[in-house]
Formats: C-alpha cells, sequence, structure tokens
C-alpha cells in the first residue's frame, strides 16, 4: 500500500472538498470544512497531501490553489481496500454483509436487485477462462 492511500480524517474531508470544488485554496476549505481547524494547520495538511501525491497546487496571484491528482475512484478503491483489509478480515463479503446488515431499513428493492445485477455479472466475468487455464 502506497503512502498515498492513508489519509487521516481530517485529510480524506479536504480531499472531498478538492474533489467537489474541482480546486480549492486554504479559504475555500475553511469555509467548506465542518468545524475547522486554523488557517495554519489547513496549509500543514495540504502540504502532507502535496507529500502524499494526492493534491498539487499552482499560484493564483498571492495564493495557491490546490488541485487533485488521483482521481476519485482511485482514491475510493484505494480507501475502501484499506477499510476491508483493516475490519472485514479482507473479506468483501463481510463488509457486504456488515452494509446490508447496517441499512436493513433503508435498501430500496430496486437497490437489492442492482446488487443481485452486479453480483451475477461478476461471477460471470470470473468464469471466464485466463490465458493460464486456456494452455
Amino acid at each position: 500500500m502506497t503512502r498515498a492511500s492513508k489519509l487521516s480524517r481530517r485529510e480524506r474531508q479536504i480531499m472531498d472538498i478538492i474533489y467537489r470544488l474541482g480546486e480549492a485554496s486554504v479559504k475555500d476549505v475553511l469555509e467548506n470544512l465542518e468545524d475547522p481547524p486554523s488557517y495554519s494547520s489547513v496549509r500543514a495538511l495540504l502540504r502532507k497531501l502535496v507529500d502524499k501525491g494526492h493534491v498539487n497546487h499552482r499560484e493564483c496571484g498571492l495564493k495557491y490553489v490546490y488541485y487533485p491528482l488521483v482521481k476519485r475512484e482511485t482514491a475510493s478503491t484505494s480507501a475502501l481496500s484499506n477499510l476491508v483489509k483493516t475490519f472485514f478480515s479482507d473479506s468483501p463479503a463481510l463488509a457486504v454483509n456488515s452494509l446490508l446488515d447496517m441499512s436493513s431499513d433503508s435498501i430500496s428493492d430496486e437497490e437489492l436487485q442492482q446488487l443481485e445485477k452486479l453480483i451475477k455479472a461478476k461471477k460471470k466475468s470470473n468464469k471466464k477462462p485466463t490465458k493460464r487455464q486456456k494452455r
């Protein structure tokens, strides 16, 4: 796992803001953070995100504007993978079961049907012979 995939809670919140806005200055981040820390703390967190390879910045007048380097889908897949490894013994089935238990009242029949389709598609793709199996 790369350093880039391990983000603190605040770093994840800042990344969410940058993804949502497309790019953001320290002031933009402060205005969009719930219970924001100090200006210098946000600057330090953004510097860490640069060091980890998640964002970069450009000068815009007297301020830096930060933009994402990692696609949101890539970051979310990495974060989810880390979550499954950490809390569910690297078992997607245990993670899905926990999600279903958490939202048993709020998951719609349409969402359950969508999940069934995704599972069927995954089963189908797992059955396709790989190059090794063809030998």
